[in-house]
């Protein structure tokens, strides 16, 4: 049964469970709360990324809290008009607090982007890889199956495209997990003895990377890859807490 819980108490359970306070990453990034809400929280939604369609789905849905992974600030500081109003000016005006989890987010080992889409694949985590800002932010695991296969498997949990970038061999074991942007990591990769990278998406620069390092890349979306950790809080909260919750899918195609 839906009931309402005072907002601290989620947003404190939130930034004990993902380590906020401690946690390092991007300067735009600004981890935890970003627009202040309601005492009382009944309704929250989750998304990707708070744009502007995002915003007002959220609202228009009666949430009183809207958690992304992509926050707001990303281009510093700047006046607070244009796109940068119009996404602000609905939560205020529709009493939505906005909560962001970047890094933390894809770091966790329990709801985080990078060992979700791991096992989601049927990768078990069992170390971790890739270092970002100082902190251990990707997966690494054990997988023997063809690439072609694996392909497969990915497509299945994102369900949507992916693009594979051949550089390694054809029977695959040792395979790394970075969710987003990842592509810059295929030298980590090949340096930790990973013959596969799965990621969202690379610069042109990653083909070369891939086939000169020897690394199979899995290109399967940045925003594709990044739906399971903010779905994973929602169902937590809804555990914790009792509180209803919906996914905003509004994916950039990237």
């Amino acid at each position: 049964m839906t009931r309402s819980v005072k907002i601290e108490s989620i947003l404190y359970y939130l930034d004990s469970l993902l380590g906020i306070p401690e946690f390092p990453d991007y300067d735009g990034a600004q981890n935890g709360l970003q627009v202040a809400g309601p005492d009382e929280v009944h309704r929250v939604a989750v998304a990707v990324d708070a744009s502007e369609a995002t915003v007002t789905d959220a609202v228009g849905r009666g949430a009183q809290l809207l958690i992304v992974h992509h926050g707001l600030y990303w281009d510093g500081l700047r006046p607070l008009t244009g796109r940068s109003f119009r996404r602000v000016a609905p939560l205020i005006r529709g009493g939505t607090a906005l909560y962001a989890a970047h890094l933390p987010l894809d770091a966790h080992l329990e709801v985080g982007n990078c060992a979700l889409l791991s096992r989601a694949v049927g990768i078990e985590p069992i170390g971790r890889f890739m270092k970002l800002k100082g902190a251990e932010i990707g997966v690494r695991g054990v997988l023997r199956t063809t690439r072609d296969e694996l392909v497969g498997k990915v497509a299945q949990a994102v369900g949507g495209p992916v693009r594979l970038i051949p550089g390694g061999p054809e029977r695959v074991r040792e395979i790394g997990i970075v969710t987003g942007g990842g592509g810059s990591a295929v030298a980590e990769a090949a340096g930790a003895g990973l013959d596969t990278l799965i990621t969202g998406e690379g610069s042109h620069h990653t083909f070369l990377d891939a086939v000169e390092y020897g690394v199979n890349l899995l290109f399967a979306g940045h925003y594709a890859t990044e739906t399971f950790g903010v779905k994973a809080l929602g169902a937590r909260l809804e555990a914790e807490f009792g509180v209803e919750w919906s996914f905003l899918d509004h994916p950039t195609g990237m």
